[in-house]
């Protein structure tokens, strides 16, 4: 009996201090005479799990019009028991991206290279490592080494065709979604391990598998991601992986037989991993550049953060490009006439002259980001401009890129899809730092160039070959998944084709 009123005591006793706990860190904005949302126990402003009527990015729209709508710069909110800091002027967002960089360097996310080298990655590193590896590997995306990988994009962007002109000929629908992923997973597994996956013709090929892994994420995945993204601390003291156990070693397995292919043959590709070894020793010794483990971290995160992303870009485009027919039209007819200039053939030099096809890329970029937030995490005590408030050192910063994209005092009539927005004469009407779809700063995504690149070549191919109409299945207006990171649909982007 004794025993059971000490185990009542100890559950009441532990149950009230996480109560208290709780009650005192959602005073955080409070005692700071700062704007914030009001948070609910235990969950802060999170919606309820069960719910999930609105995903992540849904609810960072609507703070950030919350805190806009009281004429407020930057306003404080709650993931659980943490808070959160979102700035929403653009002019105070430049300025921590860029003039104040130094104090926002790191994503704050979960490292453990000891026990998992694949967290190692540009994504990931903080600090100096960051610094290092990113200037180690920024000659990687220059213009001069896009060039040279140009021949095997356009070799996948061909399959990608023959693969639509097929389901064109049986009169099947297009799974778009599924069409730019499998042309996505091909460029990246030839340019970053140096294989030909062939996903057209062997959609269950292990790499095709694999890479599913590293970017579906069903709720289990999606509930890993979060705990990495709001408490990475105690993801590490429970020994929770970013990466599958399975994921990592089928990629550690693969690159390295792409290594000792290269170094026992004396082979050469002009391909990510060929660039990645002239910057150090392909057997794992530190000599001028980099590690095999880095190597592969890179490798790994290049297939994460750029398969999907640039896949499902292209897949949103193309959904609008259906619905637009007279955008389409002028797009195809700009795809021709530079082509003529070029004896019919898509090289490096004639996508890179299609200027009306850049302000397409950019509005589908605008409505769809890929990655619809920002996240920081201050690395050192920071004094807002013009504000009494000072950001303490360990807060969490997200910046709400879909919300600036869509506010309608930046871009009217947000829901239109309208690439005027970005033509010559109105590109430099924009308000810095309400567009930016890779990131800005610094730390802008170092894959920016490859993947336009990638997507200017496919959409190329698509608009000689094909005229793009939307099927009866899928609505005009597509439902961004709640449990995906990146922006996801709902539902499959459904298309037709008409071959020209």
């Amino acid at each position: 009996m004794i025993a059971i009123q000490y185990i009542i005591a100890a559950l009441v006793l532990a149950l009230t201090t996480i109560y208290l706990y709780f009650k005192w860190k959602y005073t955080y904005w409070s005692r700071r005479n700062v704007t914030y949302i009001p948070p609910k126990f235990l969950l802060g402003n999170l919606e309820k799990p069960w719910a999930m009527t609105k995903g992540f990015s849904d609810l960072l729209t609507d703070i950030y019009h919350t805190f806009k709508s009281q004429g407020k710069r930057y306003g404080g909110f709650y993931l659980l028991h943490k808070p959160m800091f979102m700035p929403v002027d653009p002019a105070l967002i430049k300025q921590m991206l860029t003039s104040d960089f130094s104090h926002f360097v790191n994503h704050g996310t979960l490292i453990d290279e000891k026990r998992e080298p694949l967290s190692a990655n540009l994504l990931s590193l903080e600090d100096e490592k960051w610094k290092n590896l990113r200037t180690k590997l920024t000659p990687t995306f220059t213009s001069g080494k896009m060039k040279m990988m140009f021949s095997q994009i356009k070799g996948c962007a061909d399959q990608m065709i023959e693969q639509i002109s097929k389901l064109n000929s049986n009169q099947e629908a297009l799974d778009m979604k599924e069409i730019t992923s499998c042309y996505s997973t091909d460029i990246i597994g030839t340019c970053a391990f140096g294989i030909d996956c062939n996903s057209f013709k062997n959609p269950d090929a292990e790499f095709r598998k694999y890479g599913r892994m590293v970017t579906e994420l069903d709720f289990r995945s999606a509930l890993r991601v979060f705990g990495i993204f709001v408490m990475p601390e105690i993801m590490k003291l429970f020994r929770v992986r970013m990466f599958r156990r399975e994921v990592e070693e089928f990629f550690t397995n693969t690159f390295k037989e792409v290594l000792n292919t290269r170094t026992s043959t004396g082979m050469k590709r002009n391909d990510f991993i060929q660039i990645l070894l002239e910057l150090g020793s392909a057997h794992g010794g530190a000599t001028k550049g980099l590690t095999t483990e880095e190597m592969l971290a890179q490798a790994v995160i290049f297939f994460g953060a750029g398969s999907e992303t640039s896949s499902v870009n292209l897949s949103f485009c193309l959904h609008e490009l259906a619905w637009h027919q007279d955008v389409q039209q002028r797009l195809r007819e700009e795809v021709l006439e530079v082509l003529s200039r070029h004896n019919g053939e898509i090289t490096y030099e004639a996508v890179m002259e299609m200027k009306y096809m850049d302000q397409v890329l950019d509005e589908s970029l605008r409505k769809y980001p890929p990655l619809p937030f920002l996240n920081r995490k201050c690395g050192k005590e920071y004094k807002v401009p013009d504000a009494d408030l000072v950001v303490e050192k360990g807060t969490s910063v997200i910046i709400s890129m879909r919300a600036l994209h869509m506010d309608p005092e930046y871009f009217p009539d947000p829901d239109k899809f309208d690439p005027e927005r970005f033509s010559s004469e109105n590109k430099s009407k924009v308000v810095p730092f309400t567009y930016f779809p890779f990131g800005d700063g610094p730390r802008i995504c170092i894959g920016q160039r490859f993947a336009i690149l990638q997507n200017k070549i496919g959409l190329s191919l698509i608009m000689k070959n094909f005229k793009i109409l939307p099927h009866e299945a899928v609505p005009k207006k597509l439902t961004i998944d709640p449990l995906a990171v990146t922006t996801m649909s709902r539902e499959k982007v459904l298309l037709r084709t008409e071959a020209i």
